[in-house]
């Protein structure tokens, strides 16, 4: 365990960020692995088959995050007020409510498989696997859903690092199992989604058994199981807000992707190489923004509201310089780096995915911001706002996306992420400070100092203590 309510906090911040880095990244192998082993096994049909639901699988992965991330900061904020109890008691209530989130996701996509198939326009010459890809995977939500709380539970405790070992093993279980089911026993897509089920439910398992024997805080009791409604509807306040904020997001990729499907299979393929390295790019900054989240959050719970001032400010210069680095990576390279995800690739969808590439890497400072400040909003406990961010961009990805596309086809749908960006990053830089301004706190001065947050705050946090 580890407090981050003493010391620097940007050497706290990023020390607490590096393994969140390796570990999304790792994350991202995960899914990459499967599309680099279909492009480079199987062919460019098989890469499309991936490409064209990769976006439903990542949209069941960010709604997960979005409910597990937000229970966990209820967790973050206890333990920074050094409430042990209701740290045990936050976890009782989210092994609860992930299990019955988890159980709805799945349900949902085995029952509405071709509604979904037919919203997202896949071409007929990849419906079919495409839905016995997705349905393959569909089994594994539950592996994800718990392994993404538990390693919500261990960041809000302030360990960063025990999430990344088992995400390491999983990435190299996934791997060797995959391509094992192709090379030996003859698999198609299908297999590939089973080995990345298999090494997702290995993985959760492990995670909890570690949990139990570092953690006895967290060995539950049957009090800690106790019907408190007050002390969900607590959870879910944050947590509902944040599902849907995340499950905006992912709805506005699976949007622009239901476009470039209408494109063919070769744009489907050249579109989901350079969406990865978008995502491979735009790591640092999103591990940044999740590390602040935990930062915010235990600090708020403390009620150290100028170590949050200064350790905002701190990440939002820093973020702002690292996207520019990142970007011009991304510029001068991303033509070799979409090599890497197909196997004598046309000089067309190498170009298709070159001018991808080129044109939203000119934004990554305005999606810097939003990961910056929209994290702050969430670990004081602001749903609401990063909400209202999600559906602006979401608007704005939606309304780019096919109007663009009618009038300058594959370039159109390149626009879309970023007017998106633009537009949710004013609206939350500015929220932050009229956030921030109502707490009346300048932003110099003892780091330490405990300042009022709220009165209605103040008294539950003493009631919890006494209880």
């Amino acid at each position: 365990m580890k407090s981050m309510t003493e010391g620097n906090p940007l050497k706290l911040i990023l020390l607490f960020m590096l393994p969140i880095l390796l570990g999304n990244i790792f994350h991202q192998i995960y899914i990459l692995s499967d599309l680099l082993i279909l492009g480079h096994y199987l062919g460019i049909h098989a890469l499309a088959v991936a490409g064209a639901m990769t976006p439903i699988f990542i949209m069941a992965i960010m709604t997960s995050l979005g409910f597990t991330n937000g229970l966990s900061i209820i967790t973050a904020q206890r333990f920074g007020a050094n409430d042990i109890k209701n740290v045990r008691k936050s976890f009782a209530i989210g092994i609860v409510l992930s299990c019955l989130f988890a159980l709805c996701v799945f349900l949902f996509l085995i029952f509405k498989m071709d509604l979904i198939l037919k919203l997202m326009n896949v071409p007929e010459d990849i419906f079919i696997d495409s839905g016995r890809f997705m349905t393959t995977l569909s089994y594994g939500i539950v592996a994800i859903v718990f392994y993404n709380f538990l390693a919500g539970i261990l960041r809000s405790l302030g360990d960063s690092k025990t999430p990344l070992y088992y995400l390491i093993f999983s990435s190299v279980l996934n791997i060797i199992i995959n391509i094992t089911l192709i090379v030996k026993f003859n698999q198609d897509v299908t297999g590939v989604a089973f080995g990345t089920c298999i090494a997702q439910f290995i993985s959760a398992i492990l995670c909890l058994s570690y949990m139990l024997i570092k953690y006895p805080m967290l060995r539950l009791r049957k009090e800690d199981f106790s019907f408190d409604f007050k002390y969900l509807l607590e959870h879910l306040k944050i947590a509902v807000p944040m599902t849907v904020q995340f499950s905006i997001i992912g709805l506005g990729v699976i949007t622009v992707q239901s476009v470039c499907n209408q494109f063919g299979t070769g744009t489907i393929a050249a579109f989901s190489a350079a969406t990865r390295i978008e995502q491979l790019t735009t790591m640092p900054l999103l591990s940044l923004g999740h590390a602040l989240t935990t930062y915010v959050a235990q600090n708020f719970g403390a009620r150290l509201l100028r170590r949050i001032r200064q350790g905002v400010l701190q990440c939002f210069i820093l973020a702002s310089g690292t996207s520019i680095v990142l970007a011009l990576i991304a510029f001068i390279y991303g033509k070799n780096m979409v090599s890497l995800f197909l196997n004598n690739p046309s000089e067309e969808i190498l170009s298709q995915s070159t001018t991808y590439i080129q044109i939203t890497t000119l934004f990554y400072i305005f999606l810097a911001q939003i990961f910056i400040f929209r994290q702050a909003l969430q670990g004081m406990g602001r749903a609401i706002i990063p909400l209202i961010s999600g559906i602006i961009e979401l608007v704005m990805r939606w309304f780019t996306a096919f109007s663009l596309a009618a009038y300058m086809g594959y370039e159109g749908i390149c626009y879309a992420g970023p007017i998106a960006w633009v537009s949710a990053a004013i609206f939350v830089m500015i929220s932050y400070f009229i956030v921030i301004k109502e707490f009346k706190i300048s932003l110099f001065g003892p780091l330490n100092q405990i300042s009022a947050i709220k009165r209605e705050l103040q008294i539950r946090v003493q009631k919890r203590k006494k209880v």
